[in-house]
Formats: C-alpha cells, structure tokens, sequence
C-alpha cells in the first residue's frame, strides 16, 4: 500500500510505502503542478479519552463490544493510540471496566495496538471542591497498592498512568511502589503544598495531569499548587487545548516554562463528547452539553466536566493559540506522549510501524482523509494526487 501526501516537518510531497504493517520506504516527490497536497503525519496519541457518544470507560456495565466504537470514533479523528481513561469510582466499577478493555483487546488485534494502556485518573485525589473537579465525593479515598495490583491484574498489566493527589494519604510511598512497577504517576486534581507535590515528584511523579484544570476557581497569587509544578522540571505537562478548558496565554506560558519537548496534547473528551446538546445524568452526577461545545456540570456554566473536543481539534487549536507549526503541534499530540510512556516510537521513516494520518489543514480546522492503524486503513480511503495519477 502506499500513501501520499506532505511530509509534516519536511512540508515536501512524499510517498510511503507500506508492507506487512510497518513502513517498507519513504519517496520524496518532485511535483510541479502547484496541487494542495494533504499533510501526512504519525498518527495521534492521547493519554486522557474518557469515552465518546454516551459511552464512559468508567461504567461499570462497559462491555468488551462497547470498546470498539469509541475506538472506531477516535481513528475517524486521526488518533491511533490511546489511553482508555477510568475516573473515581467504586473498586468494582474500576475493575469491571479493566477487565471489559483487556477482553476487548484479546478479542481483536487493532483494539490491542490502538489502547496503548490504560489511565486511571483517581480515586486518590483531593476531595474538596474545585481540585476534585466532576469527579464523585463518595468515591474518593486514600492510596492503596493492594487495590491497585487488583486492577492491574484485571486490566492484564494494561494500567501504564495513574493521575493522583501528593497530598492523598499514603501517597508518597505508593508512588514509589506503583513506579518501580512500570507504572507513570501523574499529579493531578490536587490542592497540594510545595512541599508535597516536590515530595512526589522525588518518588517518581513525573507529569501534571491537565494543568490549569481540576483548580480551585481562586488561588493565592503565591505560592499555589500551578507555580509550584509549572516551575518543576522534572514534571512535563498535559493541556487540554480545547479553547475552553485553558486560555491562550496559560498554554502559551506553559509551553515557554516546560519546553516544546514536555507538554503534552489531550482532549480528556468525555463520555458525553459527540452526544446531543441537553443534560444527562452519570456516575451519580447531572451534565450538560452546552450548544457550542463544552460539558459542564448541570446548572451552570463555569465547571467544565471532561471536553467534547476530540484530539485532531485540540491540535489545531493550540496552533491558532500559540502560532506553534503544524509539525511541533503534531509531536506534542504524537511523539511526546509515547515517549513519556516508553511506547515504541512512531514515526515516518522506514521501519517504523505504519500508524499515520493524513489530513488537510483547512481554516483552522484539521479535516482527516485517512488513517492507518498497523498498515491497515481503519478509516477513510487513500486517495492518489492527480499529479501523480
């Protein structure tokens, strides 16, 4: 099989070929005709997706066969790994959810490659309100390795990050517990001291879950818990780059603080993302998907619960935000994440497994033609240019 389209850090027409899964050659082009051709780039990784149609991976009633869609609605967005998101819940609900993704993923081949593990963001954060976010009061608890390894063996070692509180009971020595298993800790949901977010970061922490997001509406001037991890440099971040969650100029400085090579792209989508404007009720708690977009908590219009962006627009957004290239934007939603989870590296030389989108950038909106999971085309058809045809 082959592809075409434009390099996405070379910006020169190219042509991949692809064999048994991986990519066989990489052509460059010599066109002359002036054709717009489309971007072709590693496909997108995404370590915070919550679910999508009315689907959460936190339900307890998920089913192996539910998985699939919400996969399938993600390679239509150009988004060939990531990682099913499970929040605060009960024991039973988080495990009953492990074990509908490690089913899933036995049962078929392309759903094992594209979950490149799980995250379980809670139970152990802040309860109060403000850091807690949408997740559920009743649910949130100290830090238990046992009730971990529990899940871990129900997910069939699938948990790779875990989203916590330093200021969590027991949370120090449970992160260097869950660590030195293979596991990335992330800080997030927190309303934790210097001293305790320094504490996790020297057990192992080494990333900020959706900084700028899961705050108190109001923080001191300083010190606060953001200066404290945005001036951390052993923590990368991720930012939800929706337009809604963070403002411009929060991602702008984030960026400039940690580096192009520590940040991280996510769309942390709800379940709710793609459903109907209305409310809905979930997990004990009542939602509304706005006109224009955003979830909140039902009721009002400041608490925003899980985006109903998808990552290809969180791309496109944090280039419209910060005047980033395309080519920085894609690795921060492509190579950044893998690389903070030590996943095989993806990328557009020869050899490398074949995970690629292709897509046009068109008025500030990604539009994707195609996307290759494996060597396999799992959404779209390859179109040939015409100067080549």
């Amino acid at each position: 099989m082959q592809l075409f389209g434009r390099h996405y850090r070379l910006e020169e027409p190219i042509c991949v070929t692809i064999e048994e899964g991986r990519i066989h050659s990489v052509e460059l082009l010599h066109d002359e005709s002036g054709e717009d051709w489309p971007w072709i780039a590693p496909g997108f990784f995404d370590l915070q997706v919550n679910g999508f149609g009315g689907q959460w991976f936190s339900d307890q009633g998920l089913t192996p066969e539910a998985v699939r869609p919400v996969l399938e609605a993600y390679l239509a967005r150009g988004v060939t790994r990531l990682c099913p998101t499970l929040i605060t819940n009960s024991f039973e609900a988080i495990r009953d959810g492990l074990v509908a993704i490690r089913e899933a993923c036995e049962r078929d081949v392309w759903v094992d490659r594209m979950v490149a593990g799980c995250h379980v963001e809670g139970p152990y954060i802040a309860s109060e309100d403000g850091p807690r976010g949408a997740h559920p009061r009743v649910h949130v608890r100290g830090c238990s390795v046992d009730e971990f390894q529990r899940w871990q063996e129900a997910s069939g070692n699938r948990i790779r990050l875990m989203t916590l509180a330093p200021e969590a009971p027991g949370a120090v020595d449970f992160i260097r517990e869950v660590t030195a298993k293979g596991v990335v800790i992330s800080i997030g949901h927190t309303a934790a001291t210097g001293d305790q977010i320094r504490a996790a970061v020297e057990a192992g922490a080494r990333l900020s879950t959706h900084l700028g997001n899961g705050c108190h509406p109001v923080l001191p001037r300083h010190p606060n818990y953001l200066w404290d991890q945005l001036g951390e440099p052993r923590l990368s971040a991720s930012l939800i780059t929706d337009g809604y969650h963070i403002p411009a100029s929060f991602v702008r400085s984030v960026l400039f603080a940690k580096g192009l090579g520590h940040c991280i792209i996510t769309c942390d989508a709800s379940g709710l993302a793609g459903s109907p404007p209305g409310t809905y009720e979930y997990n004990n708690g009542r939602f509304e998907v706005l006109e224009d977009g955003p979830i909140v908590i039902a009721g009002q219009r400041q608490l925003l619960a899980g985006s109903g962006s998808l990552t290809d627009e969180c791309v496109a957004k944090i280039i419209e935000q910060t005047g980033i290239s395309l080519a920085d934007a894609c690795d921060l939603a492509g190579h950044n994440p893998s690389a903070l989870l030590d996943c095989e590296e993806i990328s557009l030389n020869p050899g490398s497994r074949a995970d690629l989108v292709v897509f046009d950038h068109v008025e500030g909106r990604l539009q994707i033609r195609t996307t290759v999971l494996d060597g396999t085309v799992r959404f779209g058809t390859p179109m040939l240019p015409a100067s080549v045809s």
